[in-house]
């Protein structure tokens, strides 16, 4: 299922060259501290060494299989999570710590959505479907760059607007990623897709988030036409 070693960064490598770069702005004061703890989380890799990052990881088995005991940090069973092999660390190397916290925030706070998705309970599958878990890095990869939060401060119209709902809720970009997740798995069934056709939907993923992003109604996360997708 889940296929070549390739996976990760495969996907990721889609041009940022369509957000168009837009003058200066100011920021709030909680709008900026907001921004400096986000981005200060990007900078964080998965040391699988650390206690609170093996703990992590071990949390987030625990949400997907709660009944099944976890045999080792290094174990064949993460393969079920749609890991590419036995040790998830190596998964993050494209994306950090950040991409776990993502995860585990998924399953935490949407974890019906979380499982359905998980478990690819929804709508008619292909042969050769997504590994869900490193499917997740790749979203977390495409939303950083989405929203320019590597510069100093979003200069693009989607990270612009990013910025105005962080400072209505410092989860934004966690619960954004739930959105785009169920978005992912949305396009998938919906343009009928299969294994190597991952990056269209992801860029198909990517557009809709984009156009959303740039609705002049939306004051919030929660305003978001696609939060409607998720279940708690």
């Amino acid at each position: 299922m889940v296929g070549p070693r390739s996976w990760t960064g495969l996907f990721t490598r889609s041009s940022n060259k369509r957000n168009e770069k837009h003058g200066d702005y100011s920021l709030s004061p909680l709008q900026e501290q907001r921004l400096l703890r986000l981005q200060a989380r990007l900078q964080v890799p998965f040391d699988e060494n650390r206690p609170d990052h093996q703990e992590a990881l071990k949390a987030l088995w625990r949400a997907a299989f709660p009944d099944v005991a976890l045999q080792g940090l290094i174990s064949e069973q993460w393969k079920e999570m749609g890991w590419q092999g036995s040790n998830p660390s190596t998964d993050f190397r494209g994306c950090g710590f950040i991409s776990l916290e993502n995860l585990l925030f998924f399953a935490r706070t949407y974890p019906v959505s979380f499982r359905r998705l998980l478990f690819k309970e929804d709508g008619k599958r292909a042969t050769w479907e997504y590994p869900f878990a490193v499917a997740g890095i790749n979203i977390s990869f495409m939303l950083i760059k989405m929203l320019d939060l590597c510069s100093a401060k979003p200069r693009c119209l989607p990270g612009i607007n990013f910025v105005r709902l962080l400072g209505e809720d410092e989860a934004a970009f966690d619960v954004l990623y739930c959105i785009a997740f169920e978005m992912v798995d949305a396009q998938w069934l919906a343009m009928h897709a299969s294994y190597m056709q991952f990056n269209d939907v992801l860029q198909a993923t990517r557009t809709q988030l984009e156009r959303e992003l740039s609705l002049e109604d939306t004051q919030r996360i929660h305003d978001l036409p696609a939060y409607n997708l998720l279940y708690q």
